[in-house]
């Protein structure tokens, strides 16, 4: 036994010594190196693409080893403690906020150039020459897909409460599939769309604001499906399952962020 086993084993207060990890230091070269890939990828730089990917896979991989770290000290470590977990709360909640100003900023950018429209853009919006997609068709599609997956993982939280185990894997497994399917529709809906991110102020800010909502939605879905597993594995139980709790608020705040897109880029922003 390990003089650092051996201290844990004599632990004399309910706070959780974190070991070092490389994980922080990976995850910020990684997000570092992707955000250098966008730019060089934005401005047609040779390789841009593949610095891109690569650090975009490299987060992937941060995000499976690094979650799976946290879910070890969890489940099979013991280390999450009803202190610790008030203190994993508090730290979701400042992430949200965050993330709250993260798409402030493209909101700010879309209503800066769309209510007071300026003469380089022919001074109204949508800007002359650009061809609106209908809120009504895909916009509207996913915005009900959104909230009924809002429903299902609520069903979930409710079932793990409860502890109906089956019910919350069928109703996780629900906001999964609704999840993929969303990604799917805003996929095409990019595919089929007449305007590109290069199009001037509308197609910046339309593809910044819905492209990180989908890349959020990714992110949840990949959240979900770990919890899914971790449900089905009996690692989430009646009394802990803060791990899907801190998904399912994700999740809710990616719902009230597509409302925010659909009611004023789509809807209000796309008309005439």
């Amino acid at each position: 036994m390990t003089t650092n086993s051996i201290f844990k084993s004599y632990q004399r207060h309910p706070f959780h010594l974190v070991d070092p990890s490389p994980w922080p230091l990976v995850a910020s070269l990684s997000a570092f190196t992707s955000t250098v890939g966008g730019v060089l990828y934005f401005h047609a730089f040779q390789q841009g693409t593949l610095i891109l990917f690569l650090g975009f896979f490299s987060l992937i991989f941060v995000m499976f080893v690094w979650w799976r770290d946290v879910v070890r000290e969890s489940t099979f470590e013991g280390h999450h403690t009803g202190i610790v977990q008030q203190g994993l709360r508090f730290g979701v909640i400042l992430f949200i906020v965050s993330e709250i100003l993260f798409f402030f900023a493209f909101f700010w950018a879309f209503f800066h150039s769309s209510v007071s429209p300026s003469i380089d853009i022919g001074s109204s919006w949508p800007p002359k020459g650009i061809i609106t997609l209908s809120p009504w068709d895909i916009p509207s599609l996913n915005t009900l897909i959104l909230l009924l997956s809002g429903c299902t993982v609520t069903w979930c939280h409710h079932a793990l409460v409860a502890n109906q185990r089956l019910q919350a894997l069928l109703s996780l497994g629900l906001t999964v599939t609704l999840a993929v399917i969303f990604t799917l529709l805003q996929a095409y809906e990019y595919n089929v769309a007449d305007f590109r991110l290069s199009d001037g102020i509308y197609g910046s800010t339309f593809y910044l604001a819905t492209g990180f909502h989908g890349f959020h939605v990714i992110v949840g879905t990949i959240s979900l499906i770990s919890c899914f597993f971790r449900v089905y594995n009996f690692q989430l139980t009646q009394q802990h399952h803060f791990g899907f709790e801190s998904s399912a608020w994700y999740w809710h705040f990616v719902d009230v962020v597509w409302l925010f897109l659909f009611v004023s880029i789509y809807w209000w922003g796309g008309s005439y």
